[in-house]
């Protein structure tokens, strides 16, 4: 089984669980009370309107290819300086087996700082994106390796009817090929193989070009300093989800 396959897999047994401990209803009541989106799309497209490349700053705890990032680990802090240094918008991982991450850590950091956010967890039932929008999301990760077609429409659908953008996360010719019978708005080029964990940023180049012109596009994992930014920006790039670079203070915001 492969990386990705395993963590699906517990994160079903998770959304079983999570179920049966809040009902969809509950959230269903959540989410329609909740504040309105902030415009993640449009944070970026801001940025970008003021000829500056958009950062989708990440709060990452841990990851499974990497182990342990942050040992004094503070998602509020971290936030808080994403915005102050900049971000467009902010990332909250919000699984815990392999990220060491929780929902309290999206919640704290959403009632800190007034920037979009992306709930970034493993998205396998529409339950999760009903669940996001109560939590206050405003844009959900979608990843085409992790679904068929049938589920990823099934999530690309939950997600539009409760006005949350879209991020879908590609890594192959194949996959933005199903990804664009959903008519994104934004597409993700992640440079790891989720199957494997390996990286190549040779990816962004490769795959650029398969992504349609108004496609807003984002380079994401990889990326370990200010001079790649600046190349897949000049190139064609709208945005750049960094962590663990941001995370371990390899690249500072207050350079970009």
């Amino acid at each position: 089984m492969s990386v990705l396959a395993q963590i699906c897999a517990d994160k079903t047994d998770h959304v079983a669980a999570q179920k049966q401990r809040v009902p969809l209803t509950e959230l269903e009541a959540r989410a329609k009370t909740q504040t309105p989106p902030r415009g993640f799309i449009k944070a970026i497209q801001h940025k970008n309107a003021n000829n500056k490349p958009a950062t989708i700053a990440e709060v990452k705890k841990a990851s499974p290819s990497k182990g342990l990032i942050a040992t004094d680990f503070d998602p509020v802090a971290t936030a808080q300086a994403y915005q102050d240094k900049g971000a467009a918008c902010v990332s909250v991982l919000t699984d815990t087996p392999y990220f060491q991450g929780t929902d309290d850590d999206f919640n704290a950091a959403r009632a800190a700082i007034t920037l979009p956010m992306i709930r970034k967890d493993f998205m396998v039932d529409p339950y999760q994106i009903i669940e996001s929008r109560a939590m206050g999301a405003d844009c959900i990760l979608i990843i085409m390796a992790a679904l068929d077609d049938t589920l990823a429409k099934e999530l690309t659908d939950t997600a539009r009817a409760y006005d949350l953008d879209i991020l879908f996360e590609t890594h192959s010719t194949e996959e933005i090929e199903r990804c664009l019978k959903l008519s994104p708005q934004m597409v993700g080029i992640n440079s790891r193989n989720l199957k494997t964990l390996d990286v190549d940023i040779g990816m962004f180049d490769v795959l650029y070009n398969t992504l349609p012109a108004d496609t807003i596009k984002i380079a994401e994992s990889g990326i370990q300093d200010t001079a790649t930014i600046q190349k897949l920006y000049k190139n064609g790039y709208n945005g750049f989800l960094i962590g663990e670079s941001f995370m371990r203070g390899v690249i500072d915001l207050d350079d970009l």
